[in-house]
């Protein structure tokens, strides 16, 4: 499963801010996870182009590029966007996460969490509070 769902408040947001920044055609939010975090994998989220072998998402004309060595930890996760006064931004929930940390930005995966020898402690930057 390759799918993302987008709410429509992240695809809202997500064309504002295209808008905001006048990107060009072809610009919309890349998403991708690398090692990090204090859970073991941190998302990363960026405003460009898509590169080769990304999948691409679209709701409303919003347009989300799955990183192509991401797609297997984000498929089937939901993209929303909150206002809140002390926490806005893009949200993602992800099925794949046995795990997240309490500040949201990093997970673990369920391979992870059932490897006896995994130790968070080397996953990188711990969360700040």
């Amino acid at each position: 499963m390759t799918e993302l769902i987008i709410t429509p408040s992240a695809s809202q947001a997500l064309k504002k801010t295209l808008q905001e920044k006048s990107a060009p055609a072809g610009t919309g939010l890349r998403l991708g996870v690398r090692r990090g975090g204090c859970a073991g994998w941190q998302y990363t989220m960026q405003i460009c182009t898509s590169e080769e072998g990304d999948i691409t998402v679209q709701h409303d004309d919003a347009p989300v590029y799955l990183a192509a060595d991401s797609i297997d930890k984000l498929a089937g996760c939901q993209l929303d966007y909150s206002d809140a006064l002390s926490d806005a931004g893009f949200k993602i929930t992800n099925p794949n996460a046995a795990r997240s940390c309490g500040c949201g930005t990093s997970f673990e995966t369920q391979a992870e969490s059932e490897n006896s020898e995994y130790n968070p402690e080397l996953d990188g930057i711990a969360c700040k509070e």
